[in-house]
C-alpha cells in the first residue's frame, strides 16, 4: 500500500487518482439557462441522489483546475437557480461527451451535440428529449467549498417533476436496469455500461439479519478456495441448515475437497446457497 497526504499532494495527480478510485459515477447531464434565457448543456460526474423527503440531488460543476475559472453551468445557476438533470444512457453517451467540449459562452450545446430541447413544465431550462429520465429541479442551496483551482461547488437541488420514458419500465412500473442501459464515468477516458455482465444481482438480507461470516466453522471461514463473495453469500443466510439435512448430505461423497468446493461455488452462483452451506457443513463436520 502507498499512502498519500492529500492536502500536500500534486493536485492534478490527486484528481486522477480520485476519479480512478471513486467509480463508476453516475452522470448528471445538466441543462441550465442564463438570465437572458440562453441554454447551456453539460455533463458532471460528481453527482448522486441524497434523499426523497424532499427529493434531493446534488452535483458539482467544480472550478477549473488549470485556471480557477467557473463553468457556465455554475454561472447560470447563480443567475437562474433552476436546472434539469437528465440521466445518460449508452445510446446518447457519445453526444454527451461532445457536449462536454469547452465551447465559448453562448454556444448552444443542444445544437452542437444534436440533442432535442424539450420544454419543461416547472422550470425554465429545457429537458433533453433523448434522455430516458429527466428531473426538473429548483436549486435550494449552493455551497462553494473553496475558491481555489478544483474546488467543488455543491448544487443542492430539489426535484419538482420527474419524467420517465415508459420504454425503460418493467411490468411493475419500476425502472428496468437492462432497458435503461445507463452509463457511468470511470477514470481517464473510461466509462462503464450497466448492461450485460456488468449488471448483476446482490441479494440483500432484509427480512432477517444474516448469520454472519464470523459464526461459520474455521474450515469454511478461512478456506483459501472460497472467496470473500462466497463467504458473503453464506453469511447472508438467515439461519443454518438443520441437522437432519446435514446428516443426509453426508451420504454424498466427493472425490476431493476441490471437487466439493467446485460444487459449492456452482450452487452459490445459482442461488442455492442453503444447499451449498449444507454440503460444506457435512464435508467438514
Amino acid at each position: 500500500m502507498i499512502t498519500i497526504d492529500a492536502p500536500s499532494y500534486e493536485q492534478r495527480k490527486l484528481h486522477r487518482l480520485l476519479l480512478g478510485s471513486i467509480a463508476p459515477r453516475p452522470i448528471a447531464f445538466a441543462s441550465t439557462v442564463d438570465k437572458d434565457g440562453n441554454p447551456n448543456l453539460s455533463p458532471f460526474s460528481f453527482f448522486n441522489a441524497f434523499g426523497v423527503n424532499p427529493t434531493t440531488l446534488i452535483f458539482s460543476p467544480s472550478r477549473r483546475g488549470r485556471d480557477n475559472t467557473t463553468k457556465d453551468t455554475f454561472d447560470n445557476l447563480k443567475e437562474v437557480p433552476e436546472v434539469v438533470i437528465n440521466v445518460v444512457n449508452y445510446q446518447m453517451v457519445q453526444q454527451v461527451s461532445l457536449a462536454s467540449s469547452e465551447y465559448p459562452k453562448g454556444v448552444n450545446e443542444f445544437v452542437k451535440a444534436g440533442f432535442t430541447p424539450h420544454e419543461s413544465e416547472s422550470v425554465k431550462p429545457f429537458r433533453v428529449k433523448e434522455s430516458p429520465v429527466q428531473f426538473e429541479c429548483s436549486v435550494r442551496q449552493i455551497i462553494e467549498t473553496g475558491d481555489g483551482p478544483g474546488a467543488a461547488n455543491l448544487i443542492i437541488c430539489e426535484v419538482l417533476k420527474m419524467h420517465i420514458n415508459e420504454a425503460v419500465l418493467d411490468e411493475s412500473g419500476e425502472i428496468d436496469v437492462l432497458k435503461i442501459d445507463l452509463v457511468g464515468r470511470m477514470g481517464g477516458n473510461y466509462y462503464v455500461r450497466t448492461n450485460g455482465e456488468a449488471a448483476f444481482v446482490v441479494p440483500k438480507p432484509l427480512a432477517k439479519p444474516g448469520i454472519g461470516i464470523d459464526v461459520l466453522p474455521d474450515q469454511i471461514k478461512f478456506n483459501p478456495l472460497l472467496t470473500g463473495n462466497d463467504l458473503g453469500r453464506l453469511g447472508s443466510l438467515d439461519e443454518f441448515p438443520d441437522h437432519p439435512m446435514i446428516e443426509k448430505q453426508k451420504l454424498q461423497k466427493f472425490a476431493s475437497e476441490a471437487e466439493m468446493i467446485a460444487t459449492v461455488k456452482h450452487l452459490i452462483g445459482n442461488d442455492s446457497v442453503n444447499e451449498a452451506l449444507t454440503i460444506l457443513l457435512a464435508f467438514y463436520k
